[in-house]
């Protein structure tokens, strides 16, 4: 289709001022959405959240003025409070995880970008697709925890629902126009697979016997990527690639059979569509956040991101490798919860977050990650996942049981 709107036509059109409740405001998501946020005037940030960094929140609330700031923690919140008070600040504070559902789901908010890490954004999540709200979702959690409840939400709803992990908003991009309504059945449309890359982490040429003596320093340091320490350890053992294609199953209503992984450590193509004609379509750019991030806000239109444009003349070249899953057990544990469905997916995530911070605190051993993960699997039996309740109840029982296993080893 021809674009006969010109790059400053997009960037100019006219629109009323957009609210947005940016949730997890002072994490790596959340810092990026502001760096879009402040080359646009016609995008207002309405609420910003973060769970005890009372410091840099400060600094966004007398940078963006919101309506209303949220510290998870209480004890935060009071500081920031009387900080913002100090400096003769209009934003109200509000504490607690109750407070992310308030903002979510305000009625004058218009977008939510959920980039709360791990399972605590579920409900805010959740609710701001209750809610019918634009929902930009960079918590993946949010869909591995509890992908059938969660779209089935939004199919009750009128919410619109944006992936902002590049490598599904990649795939979001390359589908025709019609498969863009997110839920559908995609082979309707002609896809034959759906192909997520992944850099492989800084690990990816690591002689297999040297990963049981990895710092997390050396996890956190991704060759290609700035992102926080979790999800930086997620990337090095690859279990973010195998939240990823739960995460795409349910974005994209294909089974596991139908999501590929390969390694493309250039991190320049974001995921590719293969249609059912032979054709492949892939998405490319810098390996920079704000570029989901922006598309996401203005889709349908487009909007500078502030990030680099892509020179394929500078980038050498562009390789493509299969992964290893014996190399990375979590991307294979990862691939199986996603066959088995259920509550698989909420039980891996459980045990993930449990035995990333075992790692990252220093009280287990990067190669034990998958370890804890498979034998919490083993021990816990699979069920449907049919509320909200039952999956809370599962999560606490898959935590408590990592938790265990890291306590006998």
């Amino acid at each position: 289709m021809a674009m006969t709107a010109s790059p400053t036509t997009l960037q100019s059109a006219s629109r009323r001022s957009v609210n947005i409740a940016l949730l997890g405001a002072t994490g790596s998501i959340g810092k990026s959405t502001l760096e879009v946020i402040a080359l646009h005037s016609d995008y207002r940030v309405f609420a910003l959240t973060a769970n005890q960094n009372v410091e840099l929140m400060l600094a966004q609330c007398l940078r963006f003025s919101p309506r209303f700031a949220v510290m998870v923690d209480e004890g935060a919140a009071e500081r920031l409070a009387h900080m913002l008070r100090l400096r003769h600040s209009a934003t109200e504070v509000l504490a607690g995880p109750d407070a992310l559902v308030t903002v979510a789901s305000h009625p004058d908010v218009d977008t939510v970008m959920a980039a709360i890490v791990g399972a605590a954004g579920l409900p805010s999540a959740l609710a701001a697709v209750e809610h019918s709200k634009k929902v930009l979702l960079a918590n993946k959690e949010a869909l591995v925890m509890a992908g059938d409840l969660f779209m089935g939400a939004l199919a009750a709803s009128n919410a619109v629902l944006l992936p902002i992990d590049s490598e599904h908003n990649a795939v979001f991009q390359c589908l025709p126009p019609g498969a863009r309504d997110i839920g559908g059945d995609l082979r309707q449309q002609g896809v034959r697979r759906i192909v997520l890359t992944a850099s492989g982490g800084p690990f990816r040429e690591w002689p297999a016997e040297a990963l049981h003596a990895v710092t997390p320093e050396q996890a956190c340091k991704h060759p290609n990527w700035s992102m926080g320490r979790k999800i930086s350890v997620d990337s090095a053992s690859m279990m973010n690639k195998g939240l990823e294609v739960i995460e795409a199953c349910f974005l994209f209503g294909v089974g596991p059979q139908f999501v590929d992984v390969l390694i493309h450590p250039q991190s320049i193509v974001h995921s590719m569509v293969e249609y059912a004609d032979g054709s492949v379509l892939a998405q490319m750019g810098s390996p920079d956040m704000r570029i989901p991030i922006a598309h996401s806000l203005a889709w349908p239109e487009r909007i500078l991101s502030g990030a680099p444009y892509l020179d394929l003349t500078k980038q050498g070249n562009l390789q493509f490798f299969e992964p290893d899953l014996a190399r990375f057990p979590c991307l294979r544990l990862g691939m199986e919860a996603a066959r088995t469905g259920g509550t698989a997916p909420t039980i891996l995530n459980a045990a993930n977050e449990v035995a990333v911070e075992s790692f990252l605190n220093g009280q287990s051993r990067f190669t034990d990650i998958p370890a804890i993960i498979a034998g919490t699997l083993e021990q816990m039996t699979c069920r449907k996942a049919d509320s909200v309740d039952m999956i809370r109840q599962v999560d606490e029982q898959a935590r408590a049981l990592a938790r265990r296993l890291i306590g006998t080893q």
